[in-house]
């Protein structure tokens, strides 16, 4: 079987390494280190995966081959089952290495150390934003600098007392989506275009927490028209981005047509976000100026203020992010919720008794309230399973790990991808079934990999809103529930479209049926 020793090691002291060393350095370094076996790793050349070609790498099977970009989580699922658990593809020139096992991605995130490394989700946007003299924001740096910004938010976005200060303001506006359900619905109970109005809710409901203002999604004027316009441009942008990331990086020497079109949006979106933002400050500091700031009021972007670390590049792309990234992560999620919920009468009805023993419709929600709610937390995180919004979490790894017996250097750039297990018996029993009690401690179901399912990412570098995220979804789903009955009248399942994240394939035909 061979002696177990760190990689290491056995560089740092290749003319002592002896089974006598071996073993004394097991011992010592067995709880701190990643441990392989020496003459069963393979070498980092030898991991499996596509032929590639000069420059182009794999870049030709999205162009000519089967691979299509818009269908990227399946070409994942197609390699894992070709090449197994860990595959090399390269994207031009950049070789990026997809980790599937939950083992090896639990390797990854435990050597990842205090500053993991990681990889921007978008490339176009840390280009757009270099190009533009903006803060790169928390997703696109790392080290030092991501250390600063994120010690700087941590206090107001990751602890839940300060997250759950905006609990009524969320309520609010997830009312007013209820209302606004209603309105829109037609005589079939469904809601044409039923996304855009859930993106007009997680744009109102961002607001209301960055701001403390409503900005008018909902109506039928120009605020309801310049949020619909914004809603536009992040399609534009999301989808525009899934290109370019499987082409080859011309746009970045030449403003090719579509890198045209991506700035464009970008200036708009960014533009119109930075107003409100700025339009809050101005307030904020008037405030201030007359000693009238009330107390409480403006939270958010008072506190950033009050960060001496962060200047105003860094105030505005934090608030930027955390007022629009939920259109493309929050929304869908949603959007599946609804789905699920209206797809699986039962645990619907189950849900609903939860909700109904704990809220009435005019009750307040409180932290107390949703912490009681367990069966709708598993719904949501079921949903995750069966209808995720991403398709991986990047790192560039800081030290040679071995992953599924293959030699990975420091610097390398890997995708862990373990969606490609979420449908699969081996991990999860009854699999296809939709049971949000294998989530619930002590049922038969809840033995899962504890690194399976990381909607939000896991450790230091987890999602930075998630908490927001989290409450968003809880309160529209338990406003919803209590005035709806939700059924889903199209027999074909709904499936998914990458578009740099995970969007639904087409319109989503939830019917709102009010109960009495």
């Amino acid at each position: 079987m061979g002696w177990y020793v760190t990689m290491e090691l056995i560089v740092t002291y290749p003319k002592c390494y002896n089974k006598c060393f071996a073993i004394k350095f097991t011992r010592y370094f067995s709880k701190h280190v990643h441990f392989a076996k020496i003459g069963e790793t393979k070498h980092f050349k030898e991991i499996p995966g596509p032929i590639r070609l000069p420059i182009i790498g794999n870049l030709y099977q999205y162009k000519f081959g089967k691979h299509k970009v818009e269908k990227y989580h399946m070409v994942l699922e197609d390699l894992y089952k070709q090449y197994g658990p860990l595959v090399r593809q390269d994207l031009g020139t950049n070789t990026i290495i997809h980790v599937f096992d939950p083992d090896d991605i639990k390797t990854v995130y435990i050597n990842e150390g205090t500053t993991p490394y990681v990889v921007p989700l978008q490339e176009t946007v840390q280009l757009y934003r270099k190009t533009r003299d903006m803060s790169l924001g928390l997703g696109n740096v790392n080290g030092e600098e991501w250390y600063k910004l994120r010690s700087a938010v941590r206090k107001m976005m990751l602890r839940k007392r300060e997250v759950h200060y905006y609990l009524p303001l969320v309520q609010e506006v997830a009312r007013d989506l209820v209302k606004h359900i209603i309105k829109k619905r037609g005589a079939n109970g469904e809601v044409e275009n039923l996304a855009d109005e859930i993106a007009k809710w997680s744009h109102e409901s961002a607001g209301m927490v960055c701001f403390e203002n409503r900005l008018s999604s909902f109506d039928d004027n120009e605020a309801g028209e310049r949020a619909q316009a914004m809603i536009n441009a992040n399609k534009v942008m999301f989808k525009l981005s899934s290109q370019l990331k499987f082409s080859l990086p011309i746009y970045m020497y030449i403003k090719t047509p579509k890198w045209k079109k991506l700035i464009q949006a970008e200036d708009f979106f960014y533009g119109m976000a930075v107003h409100y933002i700025n339009t809050t400050i101005e307030k904020i500091e008037n405030l201030i100026q007359r000693n009238e700031l009330p107390e409480g009021k403006y939270n958010f972007l008072t506190y950033l203020l009050s960060r001496k670390e962060l200047n105003r590049k860094d105030i505005t792309i934090i608030t930027f992010s955390l007022f629009t990234d939920g259109l493309s992560t929050t929304v869908p999620a949603l959007l599946y919720n609804l789905y699920c919920l209206a797809t699986n009468p039962e645990v619907q009805e189950k849900a609903y008794q939860e909700i109904q023993d704990n809220l009435k419709r005019e009750d307040v929600i409180t932290y107390s309230t949703i912490q009681k709610l367990s069966y709708l937390k598993a719904v949501v995180k079921e949903t995750f399973r069966l209808y995720p919004t991403g398709t991986e979490i990047s790192r560039i790894i800081q030290k040679d790990l071995v992953l599924s017996g293959y030699h990975v250097p420091a610097g390398s750039h890997v995708n862990l991808s373990p969606h490609v297990h979420f449908k699969s018996n081996k991990y999860f029993s009854r699999a296809s079934e939709f049971l949000p009690e294998r989530w619930i401690r002590g049922n038969e179901t809840s033995d899962v990999h504890p690194y399976l399912l990381t909607p939000f990412g896991h450790g230091v570098r987890t999602c930075a809103g998630m908490r927001f995220a989290e409450q968003d979804l809880h309160v529209a789903l338990c406003s919803i529930l209590l005035n709806f009955k939700l059924k889903y009248p199209v027999s074909e399942p709904l499936e998914q479209i990458y578009s740099t994240l995970l969007f639904p394939d087409g319109p989503v035909k939830v019917q709102f049926i009010s109960r009495n």
